[in-house]
């Protein structure tokens, strides 16, 4: 998947926080909160274990907030699957 139209962000800790946004919403590693994705109304899938963005890809998706849910998003698909609807 071509990652160009999206904005990727690292911040490099113990372990990277990783976050591919689109114009709906986006999809991040497990050092985020489903919580605060929830409370701000956001559309966001969280995929856990992943160090890379190609990871992100191949991962399963573990949390979905409802508006993410709304776009089509399940938990169980792939990252990438995830931002296909995220884009």
């Amino acid at each position: 998947m071509d990652l160009n139209d999206f904005k990727k962000t690292c911040h490099q800790l113990e372990r990277p926080l990783l976050v591919i946004s689109g114009s709906k919403g986006c999809l991040t590693c497990g050092y985020l909160s489903m919580d605060s994705f929830e409370r701000n109304g956001d559309a966001a899938a969280i995929v856990r274990g992943v160090n890379t963005y190609e990871e992100m890809l191949l991962a399963l998706v573990q949390e979905v907030s409802s508006r993410a849910e709304a776009l089509g998003v399940q938990v169980g698909m792939t990252g990438e699957a995830a931002l296909k609807l995220l884009r």
